[in-house]
């Protein structure tokens, strides 16, 4: 920190004027291209990554500030440092949440958005990121959708991309697919509608080809734990067998018996399976229902197609379901099962078949038990044997013996799933295998407000991608927005727009007017900040290779499953295929808490919606940001008071008095120069580890040493407090900076170094205990002698009187405790 220091503050006392000081600092930024850095020779990059916002509603809340204030501290500390630091900012615009309010508002989105996307700028900006906005991008800008889809196009040649009919979760509402993590409690997570189920044409990526890379590397990336614990088990990895069941008697079908594969982790349980369950879509039901049974099994479909996925899957409600009247063989017992269907099984999981052992799984014993169906032990505990009754499930499996289950009685259930599963291989019935929770990624959406999937059909040539060069495929204006209940987008209604020469052939073609998910849009964002002025190339392969994979990334964990799993796919797709030299999209990523109001989750029902334009015209910028940083751990979030922000606004009003009186003349006090150098080193190990909250209280516990008794401060007191304080208030630090006669920015001063030497204390306060119970704090030496400490609090009558004659025994830690056993 060398520059020229005057004797006295650059300018008069004045008060504190937050607004004006914020809009110099603002508008000098700007104008300064303070925070763009040049990307081609960058001294240290660093890539701090923000999640970007939807634009969909008026403007940003106080959540959105919480997490950018907690983005940008760290942004600016890593400047601080010595970093060129990247911090860019776009607008993820494209989707239902926009479209859902443009459809409130009645303002069509190619018109509601731009005006959306202008106000969320204009707030951010007031703020006060460190953000480089000549890197601005939107989700909704063709000259970024073109690379969007240009990754579609990637997928589909490598066979990544494909379209098949599948069971789908449709809000009759929403008039549009959603995802599984979309539906709550049987409900569309954004209206409240009951959920259906609808079978559709959709276009998937193989993310379930990526399963088991995407599980391994979450061993060693460095990332917060809960959200890899989320990918873990979204993920979902499973050890077990795939095992045949031949389906026998009339219901064999013309073409010889069809065969059940059902997937088990349980194969050791074989012997127990008394009867099979298919999910009532599996293609197999109509085959083998039997005439008796066709009005019941047709009739039972019928409902379950109502029913949306995720309700499908709880596991407390009563169980349902209809015997389709044809039998399978049991390949270990050579006994014909009933075959039933019910709602509780689901294709995307598995087979879309499952054997029932009601012995030993407690959904398949209650099902038993309701249909009279046969309950058979095949696993015993200790003081259990072959013939002792179930009255539940038996569960605690590992632990027990294989009973009625032929040659492998006896053996251990993880001896015998290795042994029985080799027994069904030699046999053809069977084979060890993994399956996953994941499935494929449905991108298709059946709405307006997106890019436009880049596929022709062709009666002649098939499905045809649209040539490169012929990208973007530009989404057209439409009065007509408004999605129906066909289950085809709003686009299927406009033949002009979709009817368009095959590019293999040139016959009449058909556009798809489906377009893709948003969150396709967001996978890749990040890849496009550095080369937003590029017009050949989604990303320029010198400044990827220079800036990315991003150093760190803060945002949402309810991002977990969704976006943050789409990113590493797509990642580690272009990866494969020779475009990134990285795998692994972000260096770091952390996960930030939540803000509550007043004890309570914020809402426009409950009325207690912070808007942060009020807060900073009434409270300023940086008072707001580092109020929001005090609430608590960042990665925990915290409970938002009104009456608790005027502290953080004392504080700051503190520091710009103590600036202003502070004297040059004589030094500066050595006391207050140990807490100074103490302070430096906790801020410093705090921020990096995001405990914004407790940096916050070293430097407003050093305030109070600074002015203790009123006392003047000396410009090396309070000059590197400034600093310290400019990542979470950077518009007073700045002008604090350039009123001590600084020329450049507070960010390009460097993070004040500290002395080991003067930070260790020379005296402590010792906790004194007698016989365990704590009785008072003796203050003495660092290096205080057993005897010494003694003496001491023998000395302190507070202490002395709970002590009677000669202590039996001492018990002294140094530094921390002396124990008096009286």
């Amino acid at each position: 920190m060398t520059s020229s220091k005057p004797n006295s503050i650059a300018h008069s006392q004045a008060p504190y004027d937050p607004g004006a000081i914020e809009r110099k600092w603002q508008e000098r930024w700007h104008e300064q291209r303070t925070n763009s850095p040049d990307l081609d020779r960058p001294a240290r990059p660093f890539f701090q990554l923000m999640m970007f916002p939807y634009p969909s509603a008026e403007g940003l809340h106080i959540g959105n500030v919480f997490a950018f204030t907690g983005n940008d501290i760290y942004g600016r500390f890593q400047r601080l440092q010595g970093h060129t630091v990247f911090e860019p900012i776009g607008f993820d615009a494209f989707g239902i949440h926009s479209e859902n309010h443009a459809l409130k508002v009645g303002t069509h989105p190619m018109e509601l958005i731009p005006r959306n996307i202008e106000n969320f700028r204009r707030q951010l900006r007031r703020v006060g990121l460190m953000v480089d906005w000549s890197r601005e991008l939107s989700t909704t800008d063709p000259a970024y959708y073109k690379w969007t889809q240009w990754i579609f196009l990637q997928l589909l040649y490598k066979g990544l991309a494909y379209k098949k009919k599948a069971a789908v979760n449709w809000c009759p509402s929403c008039k549009t697919v959603l995802s599984n993590e979309q539906v709550i409690a049987g409900h569309c997570e954004r209206c409240g509608t009951a959920v259906e189920q609808r079978f559709l044409e959709q276009w998937f990526f193989r993310i379930t080809d990526y399963a088991q890379r995407l599980l391994d590397d979450l061993d060693w990336i460095d990332w917060s734990e809960t959200t890899k614990t989320a990918q873990r088990n979204w993920i979902g990895r499973s050890e077990g067998a795939e095992i045949t069941f031949e389906v026998m008697g009339e219901r064999a079908g013309e073409n010889g018996a069809p065969r059940i594969t059902v997937f088990t982790t349980r194969p050791d349980t074989i012997f127990g399976a008394t009867y099979l369950v298919l999910a009532p879509e599996h293609p197999l039901v109509p085959t083998i229902t039997a005439p008796a049974q066709r009005a019941a099994v047709e009739q039972y479909v019928a409902r379950t197609v109502k029913q949306d996925l995720v309700a499908r899957k709880v596991t407390e409600k009563e169980k349902t379901g209809v015997f389709t009247g044809a039998y399978a063989r049991n390949p270990a017992t050579g006994r014909d099962i009933p075959i039933w269907i019910a709602d509780y099984v689901l294709m995307e999981y598995g087979t879309g078949a499952i054997m029932a052992v009601p012995g030993h799984d407690e959904r398949d014993f209650q099902f038993a038990e309701k249909f009279g169906l046969p309950i058979v032990r095949v696993v015993a505990g200790e003081g259990e044997d072959a013939g002792t009754p179930l009255t539940t499930a038996y569960t605690e499996n590992e632990a027990g013996r294989l009973v009625n289950s032929g040659a492998f009685d006896g053996l251990t259930v993880a001896e015998a799933k290795s042994r029985i599963v080799r027994w069904l291989e030699e046999r053809g019935a069977g084979k060890a295998t993994v399956n996953f929770r994941l499935h494929d990624w449905a991108i298709s959406r059946q709405r307006y407000w997106g890019p436009p999937i880049p596929i022709i059909y062709c009666d002649a040539c098939g499905i045809q991608p649209v040539p490169e060069k012929d990208l973007p495929v530009l989404l057209p204006y439409i009065e007509d927005f408004r999605p129906d209940d066909s289950g085809v987008s709003p686009l299927a209604r406009h033949e002009e727009w979709y009817r368009v020469p095959c590019p293999r052939c040139g016959k009449l073609g058909r556009r798809e007017t489906d377009v893709s998910d948003t969150f396709l849009d967001s996978a890749w964002y990040f890849l496009r900040y550095p080369s937003t002025e590029v017009d050949d190339k989604p990303f320029d392969p010198v400044r990827t290779r220079t800036w990315l994979p991003v150093d760190m990334y803060i945002g949402g964990n309810e991002h977990a499953v969704l976006h943050l799993l789409y990113t590493r796919f797509i990642t580690m797709v272009l990866h494969d295929m020779g475009y990134l030299e990285f795998a692994e999209p972000f260096e770091k990523f952390r996960a930030h808490g939540l803000i509550i109001r007043e004890g309570a989750k914020m809402s426009k029902t409950k009325g207690n919606v912070i808007n942060p334009d009020e807060h900073i015209e009434r409270w300023g910028a940086d008072t707001l940001r580092t109020y929001l940083m005090f609430l608590g751990p960042f990665e925990e979030g915290g409970d938002y008071r009104d009456a608790g922000i005027s502290g953080v606004r004392r504080f700051l009003e503190r520091l710009w008095a103590s600036a202003q009186e502070a004297r040059s003349d004589g030094a500066p006090d050595e006391g207050v120069l140990r807490k100074l150098h103490q302070t430096i080193k906790r801020v410093g190990e705090d921020i990096p580890r995001l405990s914004y909250n407790t940096a916050i209280a070293a430097m407003m516990e050093y305030m109070n040493t600074l002015r203790a008794d009123e006392r003047t401060p000396h410009r090396a007191e309070v000059e590197p407090l400034v600093v310290l304080v400019a990542p979470f208030a950077p518009h007073i630090a700045e002008e604090l900076w350039e009123r001590f006669g600084h020329r450049e920015s507070v960010f390009d001063a460097g993070w004040p170094a500290y002395d080991p030497a003067r930070i260790a204390e020379e005296e402590i306060d010792l906790v004194v205990q007698v016989n365990g119970k704590t009785r008072g704090k003796v203050r003495v030496p660092v290096d205080v002698t057993q005897d010494a400490a003694l003496a001491a609090a023998l000395g302190a009558p507070a202490i002395a009187k709970f002590v009677t004659g000669t202590p039996k025994k001492v018990i002294f830690v140094p530094k921390r405790l002396l124990n008096i056993v009286a």
